[in-house]
């Protein structure tokens, strides 16, 4: 990427260069990348290119085609994937449904999640197949906010088809330890699906070194992209075991350069991998969006923006920690990632606090310009590549502020 190509010597001057490509830092502490991630300069002059296209009506089908397989290289890439292991979706619930709806479930058949933690989109679908089929769906509770990963082993038998877990949680926003489950599903063959909405584009994802059968994720959070597009990875192995549930022309190979709209005999091979879950035409707009960012990330290198963020986010947690805060996980450590949850718990509650202390300190830090969100009764603040220490220790500075009463009163 050009503001890149020529890097500053140190690491906090090569992330303010990459700080400056986006606007939304300017006016502003913005620490909610876990709901969205900010869009980069270059990807408004992307979107700007495109619908300048569609206004003047002369639209290049083959150029956004060629964009839709640069993009499905570029993700699968970051992930350490094959393009061909990457199918193009709506959103992360989409991409879990694919699955769902792909596998041949049988009555008694069993699914093993952590219903505690999980975002509802990664629990109706199997809530669906109970219903429709008669699985079981398998629960373990939480361990103080993580995913009892021991626990849910201890839940897998014979029957079980398919384990699900976020890689992770949208909040508090711990870790899951996904590899140690990825190793024993693959020892017994059971489709292990994850919901990576919270970490890629933020934490380095390799699938294979996870052994992780499917992927997740929408492009709005940590890819910095917008809503209405995700990716789904399908590891091949798998794909070509199952059929889609739906079938669209872009799902079936009638050979290279035949025309979209071309029906065929009738008779057709599914396309290879998980190009089979592709359907209608795509979100080129979101496509176009979406790349310039994976070509930053993938020139700054996925490990690199990791250590730089967890490094941040481990700043705010101790400060806050420090200062009495009720920090969940307390102090930092391998459980956390990017994202830091403050105060006290309480399920189903995401628009305030529903303690005092809590609403009154995230109203003086939105007052004060800082974007944060409320999950589950605790404030939530999640960075990325675009925040700096100043970012953190703005936030810590208002907390001090608010508890000396000057705007907690």
């Amino acid at each position: 990427m050009a503001q890149t190509a020529t890097k500053p010597a140190s690491k906090a001057a090569l992330f303010e260069a990459v700080r400056k490509e986006f606007p939304g830092t300017y006016d502003k502490v913005y620490t909610n990348t876990a709901a969205r991630g900010l869009p980069s300069r270059q990807t408004r002059a992307a979107l700007d290119a495109y619908l300048d296209q569609l206004v003047d009506g002369r639209v290049d089908k083959q150029a956004n085609f060629n964009a839709i397989e640069r993009v499905r290289s570029k993700f699968a890439q970051l992930i350490k994937a094959h393009p061909d292991e990457i199918a193009y979706t709506k959103n992360v619930s989409e991409g879990l449904n694919m699955i769902a709806g792909s596998l041949p479930w049988k009555a008694a058949d069993n699914v093993v999640l952590c219903r505690d933690v999980e975002h509802p989109n990664n629990i109706y679908p199997w809530l669906n197949l109970q219903r429709r089929f008669g699985v079981e769906v398998r629960s373990v509770p939480d361990r103080d906010g993580a995913i009892d990963v021991d626990a849910m082993l201890g839940l897998i038998d014979d029957r079980t088809r398919l384990v699900t877990v976020a890689t992770v949680t949208f909040a508090p926003g711990f870790r899951t330890d996904v590899e140690t489950l990825g190793r024993v599903c693959r020892e017994k063959d059971i489709f292990f699906l994850v919901d990576a909405v919270q970490s890629v584009g933020v934490v380095a994802t390799d699938v294979e070194k996870l052994k992780v059968d499917g992927l997740a994720v929408s492009t709005q959070k940590g890819l910095c992209g917008l809503y209405g597009m995700g990716f789904l990875y399908c590891r091949r192995a798998w794909a070509e075991r199952i059929t889609p549930a739906a079938l669209a022309r872009f799902s079936v190979d009638l050979g290279p350069d035949v025309h979209e709209a071309t029906m065929g005999d009738g008779h057709y091979d599914l396309m290879a991998g998980a190009r089979r879950f592709d359907l209608g035409n795509y979100n080129y707009p979101a496509a176009i969006a979406v790349e310039p960012s994976l070509d930053l990330q993938l020139d700054l290198g996925p490990p690199v923006i990791e250590d730089y963020v967890c490094g941040l986010s481990h700043r705010l947690a101790a400060g806050l920690h420090q200062l009495g805060l009720r920090v969940s996980g307390g102090p930092p450590g391998p459980h956390l990632a990017h994202t830091v949850t403050a105060g006290k718990y309480a399920r189903n509650t995401h628009e305030s606090a529903g303690d005092p202390d809590s609403d009154a300190l995230y109203k003086h830090l939105t007052d004060n310009d800082v974007i944060l969100t409320v999950r589950r009764g605790m404030l939530r603040f999640s960075l990325h590549l675009y925040n700096n220490e100043a970012d953190v220790d703005r936030v810590l500075d208002l907390v001090r502020e608010w508890q000396g009463g000057k705007g907690g009163a």
